[in-house]
């Protein structure tokens, strides 16, 4: 175990979801907050939402709260042992607030809550760290009466919030560390680092090990290194599979890589974006770019040997996209060219992000440098084969003023970008 250390943090309050929690209560439906271990959950649920619920009156005996992966609670994980807990709770016709914390490490979850559902006077609200045992059993089981909030590390704006350093040293740092809260509380390098390993090594990779039962684990170590070594790359698992054949000399099948990458993405450890044809307005299903949902996760598996700005700052630009809410796809525009013989030849540009959120798209191209007249025909090339009127928009990586070019192409700091959750709006 990682020793913690004795130093306190300022308060991160976690508006963002704490909103959404409060514009959520009371709706009759189960509040299922996910996402990946680590990242704040259990401080959102048993400190920050019990504290808002305390200041607004509610009294603490009717505030039921149960944290799972406490060794004190283990046998509350056996569903009747916790239904009866939780029952002998409510002793009068007021509203009663249920938090259980990590509740995929209950047995039958599922007919526990709908049993919790049936109660006239509770409101129910769990946190889960794999979005296959939660966010499928949150359509399939509790028809239509339970509300997924995915949870995400701390993003830039919060991080920042709490750092002494300056906003370009910040973002290096955020780049190289992560978002974690825990990462804050550590004053050294090598404790960060000790902090980050021993969590991806001992909580993440062991999790999988063990929930899905995988015994050879050769190959599990080697694809999360090359998915790590990789991100904003195109990749398949056919490609995956070929390539362990050619150099791991690796008989892994396809199936195996498909499912090794389900089981990172059910841990929330990666997301997967799929390539989105704008022209032809429909999906490509191969390939896909994988991003870390964490970066110091990221370049802790890689022994912090591996530090491409361009490549960490798209990470984080897709991340923050997400965290606002977006869908985010890669996107593609097919073009014809003259080859040198005059016949015709077809090719593919890429846009980095094709964003939509409701009636809202933009298109976004990261780059962390734009230093000559051809990288920033480069970057402009694909946006300018975008014959629609959403928005285009370069985001660099270093401090600069907003610049509208002739034909509306947006160039912006990532630093604006990240500090300002309306800046795509400029």
């Amino acid at each position: 175990m990682t020793e913690i250390p004795n130093r306190t943090m300022k308060r991160i309050d976690r508006n963002k979801y704490l909103n959404e929690l409060i514009s959520l209560k009371n709706n009759g439906m189960i509040k299922v907050i996910t996402g990946m271990r680590r990242c704040g959950k259990s401080f959102l649920l048993f400190d920050i939402f019990t504290s808002y619920l305390k200041e607004n009156g509610v009294d603490s005996e009717h505030i039921i709260t149960v944290n799972l992966e406490d060794y004190k609670s283990k046998a509350l994980r056996n569903p009747d042992n916790l239904y009866s807990y939780v029952e002998n709770k409510i002793v009068d016709e007021g509203l009663y607030y249920i938090l259980l914390d990590e509740i995929q490490m209950l047995n039958e979850f599922e007919d526990v809550l709908n049993g919790f559902l049936k109660m006239k006077n509770v409101d129910i609200y769990v946190t889960g760290s794999n979005a296959r045992f939660l966010s499928k059993d949150v359509i399939t089981e509790f028809r239509g009466r339970g509300f997924e909030i995915k949870m995400y590390p701390l993003s830039f704006k919060e991080y920042f919030s709490v750092s002494s350093s300056s906003v370009s040293s910040a973002l290096n740092e955020y780049m190289l560390y992560g978002g974690l809260p825990q990462v804050l509380t550590y004053e050294k390098e090598e404790q960060k680092i000790k902090y980050l390993k021993s969590l991806f090594e001992e909580t993440y990779i062991k999790d999988i090990k063990e929930r899905y039962k995988i015994k050879k684990d050769g190959d599990l170590e080697e694809l999360i290194n090359i998915l790590a070594s990789g991100i904003g790359a195109l990749s398949n698992p056919n490609k995956l599979a070929n390539t362990f054949k050619s150099e791991k000399k690796s008989n892994i099948s396809y199936d195996t890589i498909k499912d090794y990458i389900e089981y990172l993405c059910d841990s929330f450890l990666i997301e997967k974006s799929t390539r989105y044809d704008i022209k032809g307005k429909k999906y490509i299903n191969s390939p896909f770019k994988y991003y870390f949902m964490d970066l110091g996760l990221r370049n802790a598996r890689l022994n912090f040997r591996q530090y491409e700005k361009s490549h960490l700052m798209e990470n984080v630009i897709y991340n923050e996209l997400r965290l606002r809410g977006f869908n985010v796809d890669v996107g593609v525009v097919p073009i014809v060219l003259k080859n040198e013989n005059g016949g015709q030849q077809r090719t593919n540009l890429e846009v980095d992000f094709v964003c939509n959120l409701g009636n809202q798209r933009y298109y976004i191209q990261s780059a962390y440098r734009m230093e000559t007249e051809e990288k920033i025909k480069q970057e402009r090339a694909s946006l300018l084969k975008v014959d629609d009127s959403f928005k285009k928009i370069i985001i660099i990586g270093e401090e600069i003023p907003i610049i509208r070019d002739e034909n509306g192409i947006i160039t912006m700091s990532i630093y604006n970008f990240l500090l300002n959750e309306n800046f795509l709006n400029f």
